[in-house]
């Protein structure tokens, strides 16, 4: 997955995705029903450094590609959508076909 650009992105696609499902699914419930608000200042820490990264890596990939602007606004439109990432990395993965 690595050894292509868009394979980059894919990468740190998944790695975004689960901060932010993490982020959402673990340390808010733990911040509102346990009382526990540490869990949201570490884990919102670590998901705000992966969507930098994410979006300096989409970046990255449209100029290294070429990439019209629809794919660098759809990778970053999806960020913000649980399980996004999961569903554009099908269309990457046809895309990492063609552009390699």
């Amino acid at each position: 997955m690595l050894k292509t650009t868009i394979g980059k992105l894919r990468f740190m696609g998944y790695f975004e995705g689960i901060s932010l499902l993490v982020l959402l699914f673990i340390a808010m419930p733990l911040k509102y029903w346990f009382n526990i608000p540490q869990a949201v200042s570490i884990v919102g820490a670590i998901h705000g450094a992966l969507f930098i990264t994410y979006c300096i890596v989409i970046a990255y990939v449209t100029i290294k590609t070429r990439w019209n602007l629809i794919w660098p606004l759809l990778s970053v439109a999806v960020a913000f959508i649980p399980f996004g990432n999961f569903i554009l990395d099908k269309k990457l993965h046809k895309l990492e076909k063609t552009y390699g």
